[in-house]
């Protein structure tokens, strides 16, 4: 994969954004990514404590070194309001095989076949908006920064997984222009041959054409 910018995007507050609305490109260790990691625990042990043990939650939470969401390989993008995170995301290059129906890929060539990526993958992590800062695009625009430097990364194509219990975030991505891999992931009655009950929807999007 060819690194078109290696280099962190400067901070930068749009003009239609609101008002003291900042994107900023940090480090996992950066204090302000605290916020972020908060939320998406207690999102996770609300929605998910009947399937996930504790020991499972926390392995989810600590299993990505802080250099995977660095580049040249990795970001992590946070929205600032005032000074404060208020949504943000970061993404990895994808290395493992991918869940999803080979038959609802959007290019055949897209992986091998151990369904390990054929192509420079990024897979989108740690998607998360502030409770109290719902339903003001943050998600959006959180998903079109990341897309922007996964494309000056010289990724072709993105990878993302969302919880069964987050109706919110797969309608998000299929209105966004992501293609769900499994029917549950398209908001169809699941397939038991091919899908395991309350598993992960799959979704991919290329940046190219």
């Amino acid at each position: 994969m060819t690194a078109l910018s290696a280099g962190p995007h400067p901070s930068s507050t749009a003009p239609d954004a609101p008002s003291g609305l900042e994107v900023r490109d940090v480090r996992l260790s950066d204090p302000l990514v605290e916020p972020l990691l908060a939320g998406l625990s207690v999102e996770y042990r609300t929605r998910y404590h009947d399937l996930l043990t504790e020991e499972q939650h926390k392995a989810e939470m600590t299993h990505y070194a802080a250099d995977e969401f660095a580049p040249p390989v990795g970001a992590l993008v946070l929205l600032l309001e005032h000074g404060e995170p208020v949504a943000g995301g970061a993404f990895r290059r994808r290395l493992e095989p991918e869940l999803g129906e080979t038959a609802r890929l959007a290019r055949a060539d897209a992986r091998d076949a151990d369904g390990v990526p054929a192509v420079p993958t990024a897979e989108l992590k740690r998607i998360w908006t502030h409770d109290a800062h719902r339903r003001r695009g943050l998600a959006r625009r959180v998903l079109s920064e990341l897309e922007t430097r996964a494309r000056d990364l010289g990724y072709p194509r993105l990878y993302l997984t969302t919880g069964p219990r987050q109706p919110e975030a797969a309608g998000l991505y299929r209105a966004t222009g992501y293609t769900p891999l499994t029917a549950a992931a398209a908001g169809e009655p699941a397939d038991p041959a091919v899908e395991q009950p309350f598993g992960p929807l799959p979704f991919e999007k290329w940046l190219t054409t």
